[in-house]
């Protein structure tokens, strides 16, 4: 069963320069994450229309095929690297999500 990772910024960025590391790793280790964890991007940032509730600042979706690769590619040692530089620069909720 398919499984989304959803990302939501909460709020603006606080630290452009530690989401701009966030990203350089992340695009580092963009072939990797796609072949060992099977991750499909699917929204990075684009255009939003907020239809009910408070709008968010940015929203990103991955793909995975299960949630326990989902887990895996979260837990790993490249993510884990970068995740410090994403909760520096700005406030996010991480949702894990299964599909059909």
């Amino acid at each position: 069963m398919s499984a989304f990772m959803i990302f939501v910024r909460e709020g603006a960025v606080r630290d452009p320069e530690a989401l701009a590391e966030y990203s350089r790793q992340n695009r580092e280790n963009a072939q990797l994450f796609s072949s060992t964890y099977n991750l499909k991007p699917l929204v990075v940032y684009g255009a939003m229309e907020t239809l009910e509730g408070e709008a968010p600042d940015g929203i990103v979706m991955l793909q995975f095929p299960s949630a326990e690769e989902a887990k895996a590619w979260y837990n790993s040692p490249q993510y884990q690297e970068a995740l410090p530089h994403r909760m520096k620069g700005a406030d996010y909720r991480a949702i894990l999500v299964e599909g059909f």
